[in-house]
């Protein structure tokens, strides 16, 4: 099925008004994972992922698959194609966008759910 089937038949009936905010993790040191990684991918994959961070950002925690996944925990998924990027759902309609990297197996690798962990962790106790 198109994404757009998907998208009408799961989200729009949950769909509200109000859009929700994107906001980037950004370590101690001021380096930002997650756009590095975006900011390396070629033009075309770059604008595959900005129209799912433009979903994520209409729809919020009403995404689901294809497009998101629950990873563990409050830690989640977006899933453009072979790329995964880490975000979680913060207070006041905010998700926080922590890391991405190229999917090149089944599963999903335990180093990079770590480093997602961890940059969650950071963010919480620097900002939540």
């Amino acid at each position: 099925m198109p994404l757009r089937v998907y998208i009408t038949c799961d989200i729009m009936a949950v769909m509200e008004t109000e859009p929700w905010s994107l906001e980037f993790y950004i370590t101690s040191r001021g380096d930002c994972p997650a756009e590095a990684y975006i900011a390396s991918l070629p033009a075309a994959e770059r604008a595959i992922l900005a129209r799912y961070l433009d979903l994520l950002e209409q729809f919020g925690v009403a995404l689901r698959m294809p497009i998101a996944r629950r990873i563990q925990g409050a830690l989640w998924e977006l899933r453009p194609g072979p790329h995964r990027i880490f975000y979680f759902i913060a207070i006041e309609r905010r998700c926080v966008i922590l890391s991405g990297y190229r999917k090149q197996g089944n599963k999903t690798p335990r180093k990079e759910i770590a480093r997602a962990l961890r940059y969650m962790a950071d963010w919480q106790e620097r900002e939540g």
